[in-house]
């Protein structure tokens, strides 16, 4: 196991965990925004994390992009962030991060953690979640091209999507014929494989 540690008051705490089962664990000192975990282990490779809340979608879109490096992800999350990512369309839940892990992996909430798990305890609900790749994303796409899209879609979630893909600088209206999108819908209620529809016709 290598464990990635910034706080060196946890670092020292390791410690303790380390003499007492030599070998078998690893301490990196560092930033996980900046390190790449896939280059710290052969394969198969897992990722086991208590993430912290506020870079917890960084880390995730970060990880996505070799997400072919690993077996799994078993992530904590703030429970509201938990169901974004096993959201379904029509949801209110639903958004762009659904779209991008749902076309990637396959994602299932596994339990939740009352605050009083914790001390202090926070004020939010926590969950645990399992990512598990796809053998190959659930539809062919250019994943910057369906960032750029779901971003703009899901920007402004309200509108049709006529009015909120017009920020992409091409004719929505041949977008959306060429993806067999009616202009009236809206961002949340089209599937993953119609978003990725879209990027292939911006992508064409």
């Amino acid at each position: 196991m290598v464990a990635i540690e910034r706080d060196p008051r946890c670092i020292a705490a390791l410690g303790d965990l380390i003499a007492a089962y030599p070998r078998k664990l690893d301490i990196v000192e560092g930033d996980a925004l900046t390190l790449d975990p896939a280059a710290l282990g052969e394969a198969p490779r897992r990722i086991v994390a208590n993430l912290p809340y506020n870079i917890a979608t960084a880390l995730l879109l970060r990880w996505l992009d070799k997400i072919g490096d690993y077996e799994s992800l078993t992530l904590m999350f703030q429970r509201e962030v938990a169901e974004r990512l096993v959201a379904a369309p029509r949801s209110p839940a639903y958004g762009r991060l659904s779209v991008l892990v749902q076309w990637l992996c396959e994602a299932r909430i596994l339990f939740d953690i009352p605050p009083r798990a914790f001390t202090p305890p926070p004020k939010v609900t926590s969950s645990v979640v399992r990512l598990v790749p796809r053998a190959t994303p659930l539809a062919p796409a250019d994943k910057a091209t369906l960032e750029r899209i779901t971003a703009a879609a899901f920007g402004q979630r309200r509108k049709m999507l006529r009015s909120s893909l017009k920020s992409l600088g091409v004719s929505v209206e041949t977008l959306l014929a060429a993806a067999d999108i009616p202009p009236t819908a809206r961002a949340e209620e089209l599937s993953v494989a119609q978003f990725c529809a879209l990027a292939r016709a911006v992508s064409a």
